[in-house]
C-alpha cells in the first residue's frame, strides 16, 4: 500500500513539474514567414503545415473562415497576389502563446475582383508538442479617416 501511495505521489509530482513549452520570437517570425511564403507561392501544403487544427480566420465583414477554406483559397487559381508585404511586426509572448500585430499589404485578384489591401492583422500562435502553429487571425483595413482611434 505504501509503495502505491508513494508511486502515485511521485507521478503527480512529476506531472505537475513538467515545464510548459515557451514559444520564442524567432519561432513566431519563422512560422508567419512560412505562412506568407505559402500564400505568395500558392503552396497549400506550406499554408496547411502552419495552421492549428482549430484555426479560424475572422473576416473583415464579420464572418469566419474555416481552416479548410483558408487552405483551399491559398491554392485556388481564382486567388492571385501580384505583390504582398508584411511589416510593423510586434510580438507579445505569454508562455506557449504569442499575439502578433502586423501590417499586411497585398495587391491581387480574388474571383475576378481586384484588391489593394492595407490591413492591421492580429495573429495568435501557440506552441504545443514542439510545434508552432497559427491558431487564429483577424485583419482590419487601415483607414485614413478615423472615427474613434
Amino acid at each position: 500500500m505504501k509503495q502505491t501511495v508513494f508511486l502515485l505521489c511521485a507521478i503527480i509530482c512529476l506531472s505537475s513539474c513538467t515545464k510548459q513549452e515557451t514559444i520564442t520570437e524567432p519561432e513566431v517570425i519563422s512560422t508567419i514567414k512560412k505562412f506568407d511564403d505559402g500564400w505568395e507561392k500558392k503552396n497549400m501544403a506550406a499554408v496547411d503545415s502552419v495552421l492549428s487544427p482549430s484555426y479560424i480566420y475572422f473576416t473583415q465583414s464579420g464572418n469566419t473562415f474555416t481552416r479548410d477554406s483558408v487552405v483551399a483559397t491559398a491554392g485556388q487559381s481564382t486567388y492571385s497576389l501580384s505583390s504582398m508585404d508584411r511589416s510593423e511586426i510586434a510580438v507579445t509572448i505569454t508562455g506557449n502563446t504569442a499575439v502578433v500585430s502586423t501590417r499586411w499589404k497585398g495587391v491581387g485578384t480574388y474571383r475576378g475582383v481586384p484588391f489593394n489591401e492595407d490591413q492591421r492583422c492580429s495573429i495568435v500562435l501557440i506552441k504545443e508538442n514542439g510545434q508552432v502553429q497559427i491558431l487564429s487571425e483577424h485583419c482590419t483595413p487601415i483607414k485614413t479617416n478615423r472615427i474613434f482611434h
